[in-house]
């Protein structure tokens, strides 16, 4: 029997709807990454346009926003990482929620 698992990534910030994409920042050295909606995402950059604007870059690659959620992220999707999550929950291995699996 064929069985089919589905993951819904909530908005981290308000945690009212599906995320649609993962954000990735860093601040004191320290990167973080967030799961938020599009109106979400736009206002974090809205909010962080300012501090950019006034800063210098200094390293990371640019990259265009495709509007493709999940983009960038390797070679498994969201759902297929779910799924491995999961085997290896029922398998005994110890699996964070997010992040490299």
């Amino acid at each position: 029997m064929a069985k089919k698992v589905t993951v819904t990534l909530v908005d981290d910030f308000d945690g009212e709807g599906p995320a649609d994409e993962t954000v990735e920042f860093a601040l004191d050295g320290v990167s973080y990454e967030v799961d938020l909606s599009a109106r979400n995402a736009q206002k974090l950059r809205d909010d962080l346009k300012k501090w950019i604007d006034a800063g210098r870059r200094v390293g990371g690659r640019r990259r265009g926003r495709s509007g493709i959620p999940g983009r960038g992220r390797g070679s498994i999707d969201r759902e297929q990482s779910a799924a491995i999550r999961e085997w290896a929950r029922r398998n005994g291995h110890k699996v964070s929620t997010r992040g490299r699996i």
